[in-house]
């Protein structure tokens, strides 16, 4: 299978997820695992981290911490992804060196700019559909992935609400991966190493 899925963990990771994501992973599909806990105190967040890089190192896939470069570089991470409202992106390619580092770009060309000027490693926009991971996420449309494909080198990737029957036109339109969540870790009616296998 083709490596399209930039996975992002659930909201509340239990002992449970970790024999899920292994197999998750198995699925091969898999090519970044973010990590983006939000209510979690960073001590403990380590400790998660660290077990899931023990993960994504057999699996080689490239494991991402949500908005931290402290602890991306803590534990040997492949790289940090930051929103618009996270540490400046000139600050963490200072820190992080060659490390991966990815930013959102909601719907923004601008945004892409000033991004690829500071030197982002991969872009993310969306919100394309509706998400329970960020309800209020502000909305983008196809062509923003239709002018990043003609504009851009980096590797795009698509956001938000993303499931079987609506990420094929993400990526005709011109992302690289589809960010996925909700439909991997909270569908009522697939189990994880099930819902991942829909996304070829």
């Amino acid at each position: 299978m083709k490596k399209i899925v930039y996975l992002i963990s659930p909201n509340d990771i239990q002992n449970k997820f970790y024999e899920d994501l292994i197999k998750v992973l198995s699925a091969k599909n898999v090519g970044f695992f973010q990590l983006r806990l939000k209510k979690v105190k960073k001590d403990k967040l380590i400790k998660i981290a660290k077990k899931i890089k023990k993960i994504t190192n057999k699996y080689k896939v490239k494991l991402i911490i949500n908005d931290y470069p402290d602890i991306s570089k803590t534990i040997n991470a492949d790289g940090c992804h930051l929103g618009q409202n996270d540490t400046s992106l000139i600050n963490a390619k200072k820190y992080l060196k060659k490390k991966i580092i990815g930013v959102t770009c909601h719907n923004s060309k601008l945004l892409a700019k000033i991004a690829i000027k500071n030197k982002a490693d991969y872009l993310a926009f969306g919100s394309f559909n509706n998400s329970k991971l960020k309800p209020k996420a502000k909305k983008a449309n196809l062509n923003i992935l239709k002018w990043a494909r003609r504009n851009i080198k980096k590797p795009i990737v698509a956001i938000g609400g993303i499931n079987n029957l609506n990420y094929k036109k993400l990526i005709k339109s011109g992302a690289k991966y589809i960010a996925i969540s909700s439909y991997i870790w909270d569908n009522p009616k697939l189990k994880p190493e099930i819902a991942i296998r829909k996304f070829k």
